[in-house]
């Protein structure tokens, strides 16, 4: 079936094919209401897909937000085994969509230059998910396009950011583990880097034991891949080689999920012989046996006010630069047991 062309619309419509244009990229021309509604209808009973490519050359845009995601050293997978990610690009692809947008999802190495992709791809803006070096942000303030940083702590002002207060999520599981009377609490996490979500909660995970007057012990940090296989296998290397702890806090569901199933192949029990706090609250996390216990932050909302945050500064070069802090909460379920 042959398809259906701008001239097609503008013949059936009645009207030029630079006025199908101009409504078609909503062009600030004089043009009626009623020849806009005949130029609707013609498209709709002939079919018509815009051409986004060509739209893309006329009017220098191309419809597209570049979301990256970090990978966890050079040449290694996307972070896919980690749902948070699904969730959230989920969020930012129906948000990005309601306002006209596609999203091109990318994985960049630590050591992997992204400007010539955003050149490449004609991209409009950029989110930005988790920890980058310098040089990466250096970048984005090279071709001056608004960029929304998610889970950052780039000190740079030039940044829009959203986040949570990491350092007081990491304290407020360890504060409810060491509410529950345990006095050996783990620390479970990916790689530390600085300024990283991780490096933070860990500083609220040692505040609490400050706090609480408990000594902070390296051998019960545990550091892996923020992924499932990470969380059985030091789960299991905790049972194997009898580490003193009772009690993990973890960065991530999927770590947390990871040890239970851990804990489960060396025939141990959640919560009777170990206690686990997660961190996320992912869907899956309340439908696992017991339900975990985890701080829930808004993964969906974070998605959507980036997308909220570019879509303001498309429309407007001197919006002012957003630094938003997203609250969260401590969920209750079984995977913790208080001790006597």
């Amino acid at each position: 079936m042959k398809k259906t062309t701008l001239k097609d619309v503008a013949e059936r419509a009645g009207v030029s094919k630079a006025t199908v244009s101009y409504i078609l990229n909503n062009s600030n021309k004089p043009i009626t209401e009623e020849t806009k509604a005949r130029v609707k209808k013609a498209m709709e009973e002939l079919n018509y897909v815009p051409d986004l490519g060509a739209a893309s050359l006329t009017n220098k845009t191309s419809k597209m937000i570049g979301v990256v995601i970090p990978q966890t050293e050079p040449g290694s997978q996307l972070m896919f085994h980690n749902s948070f990610y699904s969730e959230i690009i989920s969020s930012i692809e129906y948000y990005a969509r309601k306002i006209g947008y596609h999203i091109l999802i990318s994985g960049t190495n630590v050591d992997e230059s992204y400007i010539k992709h955003i050149y490449e791809r004609n991209l409009d803006a950029v989110i930005a998910i988790g920890v980058y070096p310098d040089e990466f942000f250096d970048q984005f303030k090279k071709i001056g396009i608004p960029a929304v940083l998610i889970d950052s702590y780039c000190k740079d002002e030039g940044f829009h950011n959203i986040r949570i207060d990491d350092e007081l999520g990491g304290y407020l599981a360890t504060k409810y583990m060491l509410d529950k009377h345990h006095k050996k609490v783990g620390f479970l996490s990916g790689k530390m880097k600085e300024d990283g979500v991780i490096k933070k909660r860990h500083e609220g995970y040692k505040r609490a034991l400050s706090e609480y007057g408990i000594r902070y012990d390296k051998d019960l940090i545990f550091e892996g891949e923020v992924d499932f296989d990470s969380g059985i296998e030091i789960a299991e290397r905790i049972v194997r080689d009898t580490i003193p702890v009772t009690g993990i806090v973890t960065t991530a569901d999927v770590l947390a999920i990871g040890a239970i199933k851990g804990f489960h192949n060396k025939g141990k029990n959640v919560p009777a012989d170990y206690s686990v706090v997660g961190f996320d609250d992912l869907e899956i996390s309340k439908y696992i046996t017991p339900g975990l216990t985890t701080i829930k932050q808004d993964i969906y909302g974070k998605g959507r006010l980036a997308v909220e945050i570019l879509s303001r500064s498309l429309e407007d070069k001197s919006y002012p630069k957003q630094d938003i802090i997203i609250p969260f909460e401590l969920i209750e379920r079984e995977s913790v047991r208080e001790l006597q």
